[in-house]
């Protein structure tokens, strides 16, 4: 059995069939929520992209750095996009997959279309498949994926946004099977860019769009791959998942798009810190608590967020949003986690670090098992006269059981696009462009 001819059967036979009307109205949000948060991310490491762009010497070219107001070459635009993307740790994706969905497949899709001057409603159909080629393959393979030390958002990314594309683009199924072989023996993602401080979470991102966009030329250029590349003895799946035995999830998993499992965060921070988040908001607006109230801070989640995500030594702003103490301490004290909260001034804060230096985090066995169908944590709080305050959130907000309104989800795009710089009007602008019939992605992308 050819592991990789079926997959890839499945996801021809789903891109087939008509994509249901929630599903595409979903997918504007995600473009939407794509958007907002790079032109954020590239605001936040403005710095850090002017020393890139003085050392590198990036070559100029036709293709938007959504964000920054600059036009480069294809390869460089899809990569800082990318790296933009994933910035601020702000971009949809799935608990199930443990992935980031979005922001490789869009950092693509958005570069070649605007080569190809690509209808944006081609764009977003293939950005649904693209959603379900990386969600399929990251589900099949987690969590043991994440236990060998792989970030899926590297590694099953790139598969998805070379399925994407190769739709998007007209490619031939051989095209497309050469691509999507390309793809697998390029992915990579280490969680190790999680650890002491390090700061290239993002890379993974802007790694896995640019090893996609070379995937995508090879086979163009007719390169050939192996003709299982999945399921192979040395194939993905062995690789990826330490067996070759393993069996791929069926597209639609569960009955539902992926796009459709996507959360929206609105909190700037790991997705694992967030119900303990939500949890002690929930007790500072019930009970009032305060920080000078907290003698000690209990938090009991599933096992899998513990791991890296228990420190409460916050060497700096992408070690804070990967802190489930430090996140949750923030909720308590301020009643949000936004981006204001993880800037390298606030994650100074001597009362935040303090509070944060009092909570400890377990694994509980009980929400280990119901994981992830249900993505808890209870927050313990014990007072200094001696009380306990305890909340549980099941579901915290943004998750496809507890979405956000539309009003909220503007707002959050609005907040994000003033965090950039760009004043309503003209974040409004492109708001109302990807809902427009007949829009291009060469007219999106002039507005960004």
């Amino acid at each position: 059995m050819n592991k990789t001819v079926n997959f890839l059967a499945e996801i021809d036979s789903l891109k087939k069939k008509e994509i249901p009307e929630p599903v595409l109205a979903r997918v504007k949000q995600s473009l939407l929520d794509y958007i907002a948060v790079t032109t954020a991310g590239a605001a936040f490491q403005e710095e850090k992209l002017r020393d890139y762009t003085a050392f590198a010497e990036p070559e100029q070219g036709a293709f938007a750095v959504i964000g920054t107001g600059k036009r480069l070459a294809l390869k460089e635009a899809v990569f800082l996009n990318g790296l933009n993307a994933h910035a601020l740790d702000f971009d949809d994706g799935t608990n199930s997959g443990i992935i980031h969905l979005g922001s490789p497949v869009f950092s693509v899709l958005l570069s070649l279309a605007e080569r190809y001057d690509t209808d944006l409603d081609r764009l977003l159909r293939a950005a649904v498949i693209g959603y379900e080629t990386s969600y399929t393959i990251a589900v099949s393979i987690q969590p043991g994926h994440k236990g060998l030390g792989y970030h899926a958002t590297g590694t099953c990314g790139v598969l998805g946004a070379v399925i994407a594309a190769s739709y998007m683009l007209d490619f031939t199924d051989e095209e497309r099977f050469q691509a999507f072989a390309a793809a697998c023996v390029a992915s990579s993602g280490m969680l190790l860019v999680l650890d002491d401080g390090s700061e290239l979470k993002p890379y993974n991102v802007a790694k896995s769009s640019l090893l996609a966009l070379t995937a995508l030329q090879l086979a163009k250029a007719g390169f050939k791959g192996h003709p299982d590349p999945l399921g192979a003895a040395r194939g993905f799946l062995k690789m990826m998942g330490g067996s070759a035995d393993i069996e791929l999830k069926p597209v639609l998993y569960k009955g539902t798009y992926a796009v459709m499992k996507s959360y929206t965060k609105p909190y700037a921070s790991c997705r694992y810190t967030h119900p303990s988040v939500e949890a002690a908001i929930h007790l500072r607006d019930r009970c009032g608590i305060r920080k000078e109230d907290v003698e000690s801070i209990d938090i009991r989640t599933y096992s899998l967020a513990v791991s890296n995500h228990d420190h409460t030594e916050i060497p700096g702003t992408y070690s804070a949003k990967m802190s489930i103490p430090y996140a949750t301490a923030a909720g308590l004290i301020f009643g949000r986690a936004g981006l204001q909260e993880f800037t390298e001034e606030s994650v100074k804060d001597e009362g935040t670090l303090s509070l944060t230096r009092k909570i400890r985090v377990s694994a509980d066995e009980e929400l280990s098992r119901v994981f992830p169908d249900i993505q808890a944590a209870v927050v313990d709080i014990r007072t200094t006269d001696g009380r306990i305050l305890s909340d549980r959130v099941d579901f915290p907000k943004g998750e496809p059981e507890n979405p956000l309104t539309a009003e909220e989800f503007r707002d959050r795009y609005l907040a994000l696009m003033e965090y950039g710089s760009w004043n309503a009007e003209k974040a409004d602008k492109i708001y109302r462009a990807v809902y427009e019939d007949g829009m291009t992605v060469r007219s999106l992308m002039a507005l960004v």
